[in-house]
């Protein structure tokens, strides 16, 4: 009997060590699994190289993480959001590496890694100093940079319900980076509102199938914010 859910954030995040990429999905507030974020801290990990869309916001989740020196190497769409305060202080003092991707560039360099695709040519930096040191190709007379796919040792998800086979499903604008994520990584943890009995999810509304999932913690709808 397959049954993926675990108790607790501690054994869910059990495995993650130093040095690991980390995957989190979430499009600022909205999608992030905080509470597995905010459990990472408390593994005591350091030197990890974070992809997320942004670099978190006031003192929780992500910006936490930098903010105590766990994180190497950030790389991400838009490091400076509001209340990005804590990514401003760590990257000012040269306490971070940061790789700065096009938004659609970075989750297709995900989805490549979750589909066995090495790489990819894209228009997006043609031209630009995004494409420094890259190979680039014209195609129909247009100029496109190769980009790397971007797999990651482990991600971090927020679903809206779960099933104990890892079946996921979103809710609205949370479904952003989080599929994408979860096909991306070797280890995918799923922080989900509602855990559902087995069959009882409408496979139409699944958008990330249990194979891509390995571990599922509910945290109850309403649970506080951290």
């Amino acid at each position: 009997m397959i049954d993926k859910t675990v108790t607790s954030v501690a054994e869910a995040l059990s495995g993650i060590t130093d040095g690991m990429t980390l995957l989190l999905g979430g499009f600022g507030a909205v999608g992030q699994a905080t509470h597995l974020i905010e459990g990472v801290l408390e593994t005591g990990v350091r030197d990890l190289v974070v992809v997320a869309n942004n670099a978190g916001y006031g003192q929780v989740g992500l910006a936490r993480l930098l903010k105590e020196g766990r994180i190497r190497k950030l790389i991400c769409s838009y490091p400076r959001i509001v209340g990005s305060t804590i990514f401003e202080e760590v990257y000012k003092a040269g306490r971070l590496e940061l790789e700065l991707v096009p938004q659609g560039t970075l989750a297709e360099r995900m989805r490549a890694a979750g589909a066995g695709i090495p790489a990819f040519y894209t228009p997006t930096g043609a031209g630009t100093k995004l494409a420094a040191g890259k190979e680039v190709r014209e195609f129909g007379g247009r100029q496109h940079v190769l980009e790397q796919a971007l797999p990651g040792d482990v991600a971090l998800v927020e679903a809206w319900q779960a099933d104990r086979w890892g079946n996921l499903t979103y809710k609205d604008a949370s479904r952003n980076f989080n599929p994408v994520c979860a096909m991306a990584a070797g280890l995918t943890i799923a922080q989900a509102q509602h855990l559902e009995p087995l069959g009882t999810l409408d496979p139409e509304v699944i958008v990330t199938p249990g194979i891509f999932v390995n571990r599922v913690v509910h945290i109850e709808y309403g649970a506080p914010r951290l």
